[in-house]
């Protein structure tokens, strides 16, 4: 009987508790503060200390992206250089997110045939985690994407806690390849709260690749002890890149909200959402000078 009721009481308690942080998402979601200035997807923004200048909305190709495909590669070679060439032409988007696991480093080569090279930003990631490994993803990677070098290279997925003692190699080789000129900044992304403390801790780490969203949905911690971290990193001058801004489409039908919300933390330079359609880019920058 006693076990019995401090079961129930357990589960009451737990239940109440997660009520509670719903109910806070739900406050943040849809009675934001008032946002300080006005927002737009095109504005220039600065990534930290790396004087990388690109726009405050990334061009994602990686929604539901593993296996060397994604929502946006399986749209096909034509739709989606196509997506790519309006976000830039038509909206001012110089922020280009691939990565290897996504398969979109041809379609992005394709769009770059059509922009001069340093008016966009390439950011991409490595899923090798072994130094040689890693150098011939860099030759590959330049190969794919057509290019000489690239902007920003990120250790991707990264989930250890010691990642950056066991992947010292790989880190040194990213270092080497920021000092021939391959890549201009290296960082991380991360999928786990004692991995993103660590990318805090590291003054190796340039750029982050931060998953936030208000309902902490595909989340490393709740939004307010992420956010915690990410002012450590800023106070660093490391750059912040957003990622699950729409909780990888849980709040897909809330973009506004969501948006308005990465906005108001103060603590992203910039933010990747993978559109799918011209209509859905087109939403989204207006949802962003809406904020």
């Amino acid at each position: 009987m006693l076990r019995r009721d401090f079961l129930r009481r357990s589960t009451r308690t737990v239940g109440a508790a997660l009520l509670t942080r719903s109910a806070i998402a739900r406050a943040a979601l849809f009675e934001p503060d008032p946002l300080p200035q006005k927002f737009r997807a095109q504005d220039e923004i600065v990534l930290g200390k790396t004087g990388i200048r690109t726009s405050r909305l990334a061009m994602g190709t990686g929604t539901i992206g593993f296996g060397g495909s994604s929502n946006q590669t399986r749209l096909g070679t034509s739709p989606l250089t196509r997506l790519l060439l309006d976000g830039y032409n038509d909206n001012g988007l110089r922020f280009f997110d691939s990565a290897d696991s996504y398969g979109s480093h041809p379609y992005v080569a394709e769009a770059l045939k059509h922009i001069p090279r340093d008016k966009v930003t390439v950011l991409t990631k490595t899923d090798t985690r072994d130094p040689a490994g890693v150098r011939a993803d860099l030759d590959r990677f330049r190969k794919e994407l057509g290019v000489d070098y690239i902007d920003i290279v990120l250790i991707h997925c990264v989930t250890e806690s010691d990642w950056t003692t066991r992947y010292r190699g790989v880190m040194d080789v990213l270092s080497e390849a920021k000092q021939k000129g391959i890549v201009r900044a290296h960082g991380v992304s991360c999928h786990s709260l004692s991995a993103l403390r660590a990318a805090a801790a590291s003054p190796w780490v340039e750029v982050d690749l931060v998953r936030l969203n208000p309902i902490g949905s595909h989340m490393d911690a709740d939004p307010a002890t992420v956010i915690s971290i990410i002012k450590q990193m800023r106070a660093q001058g490391k750059g912040i890149v957003g990622m699950k801004i729409l909780g990888q489409g849980d709040l897909r039908d809330k973009p506004a909200e969501a948006i308005r919300y990465a906005l108001g933390t103060g603590v992203l330079d910039a933010f990747t959402i993978g559109a799918e359609t011209k209509r859905e880019q087109t939403n989204l920058i207006q949802h962003i000078a809406a904020a």
